[in-house]
């Protein structure tokens, strides 16, 4: 499998890979940029968004023009034509240091923002929420330090969520219908001596979950019970997330972080920050999509 550089770029925290099937194009965000990127593989060519404020993950709406994102503590639909945001619910004003990190849409096209302390990460002030419209929503997970990669197993029996100062990432019995999470185990446990700890994930068509380890620049794919299958590793130590796109869901993307790196290990690792891409034999899921009726209720 060859790795391509395809947007050569110092993103701070370049984050979650969202592919558009609509569209044929990937979404990703720079946290601490302020940013939202637009990748189209046929052009090569990558739009740039700036936002008001930082941006920490990205879902796809049914309208391609839309997207909905978490972003310091609020969750907002952009609008990519007109580059409006729509503040849409306000949360965790109590926590003055908390903001929201990683989030993915569901199944059913509910909304998973997760936070975490923003200045002692390891500090478990982080919860998770569930919001199934802009304005109903429940906290199902309290006491995270980091939340991160979160996916859905293809039966969608199962839910994967990355608490990465706990370095480990959790498994729970999901239901579909309702979105409630229960029984809580361990699905992958990294040695916080090794070097590295879990961040984005994604979910493949074989039920196998594909984890990026920063700090050891790589992605790692395990089987439905856990066990390391393979490792892909990167010219680079901050593998932050990744996602399957293009026109047969075989190409995985992965995102790169430069930041709390020195100048010496960034000149040592010219390519940190930027966009990868690698062809796989392996099918991913389909994209989901937050639907109209989550901020237009009809």
């Amino acid at each position: 499998m060859e790795l391509k550089c395809l947007v050569k770029t110092p993103s701070i925290v370049g984050e979650c890979p969202t592919w558009c099937e609509q569209k044929n194009i990937l979404f990703w965000v720079d946290i601490q940029g302020k940013k939202v990127h637009r990748y189209h593989p046929d052009t090569g060519q990558n739009e740039t968004f700036n936002l008001p404020e930082i941006v920490t993950a990205i879902a796809v709406c049914e309208d391609p023009n839309k997207a909905l994102l978490s972003m310091r503590k609020t969750v907002a639909l952009y609008d990519l034509s007109t580059q409006e945001l729509d503040i849409l619910a306000t949360l965790e004003t109590d926590q003055v240091n908390n903001r929201f990190n990683d989030a993915k849409c569901d199944p059913q096209g509910r909304f998973w923002p997760g936070s975490m302390n923003n200045i002692n990460w390891s500090s478990p002030d982080g919860n998770l929420y569930c919001f199934s419209s802009a304005t109903q929503y429940t906290k199902v997970q309290t006491q995270v330090t980091c939340s991160n990669g979160m996916g859905w197993s293809p039966d969608n029996k199962t839910m994967y969520f990355t608490d990465s100062f706990r370095y480990t990432v959790f498994a729970f019995d999901y239901d579909l219908a309702t979105g409630k999470i229960a029984n809580r185990r361990p699905f992958v446990v990294l040695d916080p001596k090794g070097g590295a700890f879990p961040d984005g994930l994604t979910v493949d068509s074989e039920g196998f979950v594909w984890s990026a380890h920063v700090g050891l620049g790589q992605i790692v794919r395990y089987d439905p019970t856990g066990k390391q299958e393979r490792v892909i590793q990167l010219p680079i130590p901050r593998a932050t997330s990744c996602t399957f796109g293009g026109p047969e869901m075989k190409t995985l993307y992965i995102t790169s972080a430069t930041e709390t790196m020195t100048q010496d290990q960034i000149a040592a690792a010219p390519l940190s920050g930027s966009l990868f891409a690698i062809e796989t034999e392996v099918i991913g899921l389909k994209t989901n999509r937050i639907p109209q009726s989550f901020y237009k209720p009809i």
